[in-house]
């Protein structure tokens, strides 16, 4: 069977590097199901798991906390803001990090608070408690 190069990676890491037979990702316009061979292309990414199918394997599963990938013929790399392994969490200040954004929102109305912010806090903690399926 064939394979792809992925590669996600930060401005501080590399996160993860590794032959695989499939990567799925959200995009801002949806899900997308990488295969080797697939047309090049390039889109944002949403906050979102990314998946690694590696034959023989359990899923790999990737916190990407927005970015970009890049698919070309044998590789994709996904440059992300930031990114992290199910086992690099800690899940309990992922806890107090959605109790934090959540009171935030509530708040949205009567204080100025950067709605849009406070909505990215919450996605980004609640897929690093998402995680925790994964450990």
């Amino acid at each position: 069977m064939s394979t792809l190069l992925l590669e996600v990676v930060t401005p501080e890491r590399k996160v993860y590097g590794k032959e695989v037979s499939m990567v799925v990702a959200k995009g801002v316009d949806g899900e997308l199901g990488i295969l080797p061979n697939h047309i090049p292309l390039v889109t944002p990414l949403r906050i979102a798991a990314v998946r690694a199918k590696v034959e023989g394997e359990k899923d790999h599963v990737i916190a990407v906390h927005g970015g970009f990938m890049e698919v070309r013929k044998d590789k994709v790399i996904i440059l992300a803001e930031s990114a992290e392994l199910p086992e690099e969490i800690d899940f309990d200040r992922a806890a107090r990090a959605r109790e934090r954004a959540e009171e935030r929102l509530r708040r949205a109305r009567e204080e100025k608070i950067d709605y849009a912010r406070a909505q990215r806090a919450l996605a980004r903690a609640m897929l690093r408690l998402d995680m925790k399926n994964y450990t």
